[in-house]
């Protein structure tokens, strides 16, 4: 249950976030906001991390495959995806859209077991459940 609840505070974030992130992009630029989320993203995780992890950086030189370090690069990405498409869609639409990829690429990654993910059966009330969300985004554009 506990699980539930951090992802249902992980949405609700993203949502808040890429409200912020569009309003100071209206102000700025969409590489300085993207920019300075990054930044402040670091500063508050090595907070953390001095006050409560303190283990190395060295272990991540023996992470394997090296591809799985691109995180945050690929992080830089997603803050601007997030950023044009509230711009562009509004907050709504947008996190519609985006949900539904992520549970789309999510899936793919478990059924054809991806990036060390142990692979799952396809199945299909899962196929019909991302068909409903999609339609549900399609009623939601309509309304």
């Amino acid at each position: 249950m506990l699980g539930f609840w951090i992802a249902v505070l992980s949405g609700a974030l993203m949502s808040v976030q890429g409200v912020f992130n569009t309003q100071v992009t209206k102000q700025s630029g969409i590489w300085v906001a993207n920019a300075f989320v990054q930044l402040t993203a670091l500063m508050v995780c090595l907070a953390v991390w001095l006050m409560s992890d303190r283990s190395s950086f060295a272990i991540l030189f023996q992470v394997e495959p090296k591809y799985m370090l691109l995180g945050g690069a690929i992080g830089a990405f997603i803050t601007y995806t997030v950023i044009k498409s509230m711009e562009l869609l509004g907050p709504a639409r947008s996190v519609m859209c985006i949900v539904v990829s992520q549970l789309i690429v999510a899936y793919l990654i478990e059924v054809f077991g991806l990036f060390g993910v142990e692979k799952q059966s396809l199945e299909t009330k899962k196929l019909l459940g991302m068909g409903i969300m999609i339609a549900g985004i399609i009623i939601f554009k309509w309304t």
